[in-house]
């Protein structure tokens, strides 16, 4: 730092006689900024992480104050409001976190795939690698929709079954058997959804947790005694009267794939009881999801911001972002043959 005064006084000097002193001033900023300025070193010539700048969490002052945040187990319920994306896809960037999204396309329900794909393009993990893994029966008519770097799309070719009832639980035993096969070599976290829905808004980073369910949008404001459990104790997805946490929906669930691959082996065998018992769960799929996450809590629950009919059900006050919602259809057509 002596040498560095002694430099500025020569040059002061010199540049008096010329009649220079307005550069001289210039120059010796420039050198007091760049050599003396603590934060100069601190971030750029230590070779420091990047500064995270962002509004401080009052602790005291919640976001949110009209609905339930955090469970009774302490897994946190996904609102808007209730994250800072910036912060958690810093996060995951640093640990390179690669995502599978799981859709089925069978018999006419390919025909919201092209929809589906287009949307995830534009709201789905943006900015994140992504690969969709698309189950179909019907291969040549999965679309070509372009993707954005770090995002590719497989297509799985699978059996159909006469009955939609059979391709919907047969989804559990199709989803375990390629997470044991190449998911779990693949991917970090896999997202399990259904194929007649798009993408409306952001759906992040935010929802990725070890294993998360999505409030079904039908029951959320309902007491437990209004869900549509199995009831029947012969089923391997009876709940009795007076359990229950929240009634989850079966289209949009995932995890990491080492649990994703724990729940739907154990729901696909809990199926395959139940055929042998001569009884199939009022839900199928559904119902037994719901069982197996009445026992083995989610680690994150999100809100039906993430599942949404807004022709059935409107857009309620308490609904800030409607992300993934339905896309209207006939059911009866688009299920039978």
């Amino acid at each position: 730092m002596a040498d560095l005064r002694t430099l500025a006084r020569k040059l002061k000097c010199s540049l008096l006689h010329r009649g220079t002193l307005p550069l001289a001033i210039l120059i010796l900023v420039f050198f007091c900024y760049r050599f003396m300025s603590p934060s100069s070193q601190t971030l750029e010539d230590l070779g420091a992480e990047p500064r995270m700048v962002y509004l401080q969490p009052k602790v005291l002052s919640p976001i949110r104050k009209d609905v339930l945040v955090v469970t009774p187990w302490l897994a946190p319920i996904v609102w808007e409001g209730t994250f800072n994306i910036d912060i958690l896809n810093e996060q995951f960037r640093l640990q390179n976190t690669t995502i599978g999204l799981t859709v089925f396309a069978i018999k006419k329900y390919v025909v919201f795939l092209k929809l589906f794909l287009e949307t995830a393009e534009q709201h789905f993990m943006v900015g994140h690698q992504v690969t969709y893994y698309v189950f179909t029966d019907r291969p040549a008519d999965v679309p070509q929709v372009p993707l954005g770097a770090g995002r590719r799309l497989v297509v799985l070719t699978v059996h159909s079954h006469t009955r939609w009832q059979d391709v919907s639980m047969h989804r559990m035993d199709t989803i375990s058997r390629f997470s044991e096969q190449r998911f779990l070599r693949e991917v970090d976290y896999l997202v399990c959804a259904d194929v007649d829905m798009k993408f409306r808004d952001h759906v992040g980073v935010e929802i990725l947790a070890s294993l998360f369910g999505t409030l079904h949008p039908g029951f959320f404001q309902n007491s437990r005694e209004d869900f549509t459990y199995e009831r029947r104790p012969q089923s391997q997805a009876y709940i009795a009267w007076g359990e229950g946490d929240f009634y989850y929906m079966g289209a949009f669930f995932g995890g990491s794939v080492a649990e994703v691959l724990r729940l739907t082996k154990a729901c696909h065998e809990a199926m395959v009881a139940d055929k042998a018992n001569g009884i199939e769960a009022v839900w199928h799929d559904e119902s037994h999801l719901n069982k197996y996450l009445l026992y083995h809590k989610p680690t994150k629950v999100l809100s039906p911001e993430y599942l949404w009919d807004q022709q059935l059900l409107g857009w309620p006050a308490v609904m800030k972002k409607l992300r993934f919602v339905a896309v209207p259809k006939n059911h009866e057509a688009i299920r039978n043959p």
